[in-house]
């Protein structure tokens, strides 16, 4: 009998797990949009609205704002880090893997731009955030600018990290001038990359 009870109440806290990751996801979803839309400072009961959920709930998960902003910008990373590999899996060619990572990378930075007040403020909780930026997405860089330059669609020899500093460069002042469109020049950028064609 007991050996019943234990194991009828077994899935009960994986279903529990399943749904509080969910409700997560759907919280840093929404911690993003406002925060790349409104700033750092945005009430927090902003975002429970966005989200669908009460503000006690996201202090459950998060006790301080400084840890939404890093659980955010954690999870921005991870998905634009883990979507390069799929896209070169997926794409018709190496370079158009290239470009469509570069559209999300460049997402990433206009939430990173929302996140700014954060990133350059004195707390300690947001010191690591850089390096850890650079540690998840350089290495995505590298794996698709060798796989186009391999399938010889582009010039070998460009530098990943040169790269995302450039993007980066080119996204800076885009929510100051709205006559100012980065990824016009960010696709231009790219297309300087390509290897040219036979004449």
């Amino acid at each position: 009998m007991p050996t019943t009870e234990e194991s009828d109440e077994r899935p009960a806290p994986r279903r529990m797990r399943a749904d509080a990751q969910r409700n997560q996801e759907k919280l840093l979803a929404a911690a993003a949009e406002v925060f790349a839309s409104a700033g750092v400072d945005a009430p927090i009961r902003q975002i429970a609205a966005k989200a669908g959920m009460g503000v006690g709930t996201i202090y459950r998960h998060f006790p301080t704002r400084s840890d939404l902003v890093v659980a955010v910008f954690h999870h921005q990373i991870e998905e634009c880090a883990q979507a390069g590999p799929r896209l070169l899996a997926d794409a018709d060619s190496p370079f158009a893997a290239l470009h469509r990572w570069v559209d999300l990378f460049v997402d990433l930075l206009v939430t990173k731009h929302g996140l700014a007040q954060a990133l350059q403020s004195d707390s300690s909780r947001f010191a690591p955030l850089h390096a850890y930026f650079l540690d998840r997405l350089l290495p995505v860089a590298t794996q698709l600018l060798d796989a186009a330059a391999g399938a010889d669609e582009i010039r070998s020899g460009t530098h990943p990290y040169e790269l995302l500093r450039g993007i980066g460069n080119l996204c800076i002042g885009h929510d100051d001038d709205p006559r100012y469109a980065p990824r016009r020049l960010i696709t231009l950028l790219l297309q300087g990359l390509r290897r040219p064609g036979p004449t």
